[in-house]
């Protein structure tokens, strides 16, 4: 199995499939179009049934069941996409076989520590897999991929084993919020489904942020600098100001529970400026506040200097746990899966989202399994060979229940 693993996992991560928040095409990009064709003909060279890739290069395919037992119709999801965050371009993966405990050293000065990231001290002896300090890894969410393709083809390879019916699906457009836009859960067919898009070995989550994204725009009044007492408007210091206006709850002065304000994206001169921000919390009322907050501190902007900020404040998606807490089956399940693949569950809320929390609202309850993976998104992200096995374990588990 863990050959087959690594196989899938570095095919994967090879070809470079980030998504784009600035296009307005679904996918985003083209290569996500062209990565969905791919891993369609491996489902289809594997012994998967029906197939398809549709309009908008979701590709889904069926694991007949093979007892006549009544079993759950089951879903396993993976997105395709990668991180735009960081590049993914010419993916080259590091495998350290066996490792000693040491500091990682890759390429451009970065060093992946154990002093920096104690966890490493779990991996001794184990067999850690990095990029080379140039991309991301691509283990959010290629990682889960991999290791429902090992499931399957496991599966296929097994027929003795006996399991009811699972279909599985490889959605674009995670990272940029947009992964079940167009998916059809009707379509899908399942009684519920997992995620396989977590980090660590053990970690299950059904609870996440509930989440919303915000853009605002300041028209500034561009005057020569030289007489512009009293007349000048800057925008790009209103920018600061509005920013100065939020409380100090930022993702690196927050844990756990605690929401915040993430500033990712601020652009101006005196005459324009623009700030876009994601507000993040689990509870539902402190997230309605937090976009009051937000409000408020443009309004606030605007009685100084006049009608010069404009918000626009959009919901994302909402705490799965809403859900899931009515489907309490659904988590037990995963809980015991991983306990009989010898995992200790680690259950806790995501400090993200993923497609299943969309999911969950569109009538798919589906709570979110560990990959095996840390530090996505950047060149310090690695993964736990040993780990992504227990990961598969762990579906496997779950399906033949």
């Amino acid at each position: 199995m863990k050959n087959t693993l690594l196989a899938y996992f570095t095919e994967f991560i090879a070809i470079n499939t980030q998504s784009d928040p600035e296009t307005d095409t679904y996918p985003s990009t083209e290569a996500q179009e062209l990565f969905a064709e791919v891993i369609a003909g491996k489902l289809s060279v594997m012994g998967m049934k029906d197939v398809n890739v549709d309009r908008w290069s979701y590709v889904t395919a069926t694991l007949p069941a093979n007892t006549d037992e009544k079993l759950p119709v089951i879903g396993l999801i993976a997105h395709m996409d990668t991180s735009p965050d960081y590049s993914g371009m010419g993916i080259r993966p590091n495998i350290i076989n066996d490792y000693n405990g040491s500091d990682i050293v890759l390429k451009d000065g970065i060093v992946i520590s154990p002093a920096e990231f104690p966890i490493l001290k779990n991996y001794v002896g184990k067999t850690v897999i990095t990029a080379d300090g140039t991309t991301l890894l691509g283990g959010d969410d290629k990682a889960g991929m991999a290791e429902i393709f090992t499931a399957m083809d496991y599966l296929i390879k097994h027929p003795e084993i006996k399991h009811g019916t699972i279909r599985v699906a490889f959605t674009p457009d995670e990272e940029i919020g947009a992964g079940v836009d167009h998916f059809d859960t009707e379509k899908f067919g399942c009684d519920f489904a997992y995620t396989i898009d977590g980090g660590d070995e053990g970690e299950i989550s059904y609870e996440c942020f509930n989440a919303a994204r915000a853009k605002i725009s300041i028209r500034g009044k561009s005057v020569h600098p030289g007489s512009g007492k009293d007349s000048m408007i800057n925008a790009a210091l209103l920018a600061a100001e509005l920013n100065a206006l939020l409380p100090d709850e930022t993702p690196r002065n927050t844990e756990g529970y605690e929401g915040f304000f993430h500033l990712t994206d601020i652009k101006g001169d005196v005459s324009r400026a623009s700030l876009e921000y994601i507000i993040r919390d689990h509870d539902r009322q402190r997230f309605e506040a937090r976009k009051q907050t937000l409000k408020k501190a443009a309004d606030k902007i605007n009685a100084r200097y006049g009608s010069r900020v404009e918000t626009d404040i959009y919901d994302e998606y909402y705490n799965m746990a809403e859900v899931i807490e009515k489907n309490k089956s659904v988590l037990d399940r995963a809980v015991k899966a991983a306990e009989k693949a010898g995992v200790v569950p680690d259950i806790r809320p995501i400090r993200g989202g993923t497609d299943g929390a969309r999911l969950s609202f569109m009538g798919l309850p589906c709570p979110n399994l560990f990959t095996g993976g840390h530090n996505f998104h950047g060149p310090y992200e690695f993964v736990v060979l040993e780990s992504m096995e227990k990961a598969v374990e762990t579906i496997l588990n779950i399906v033949t229940a």
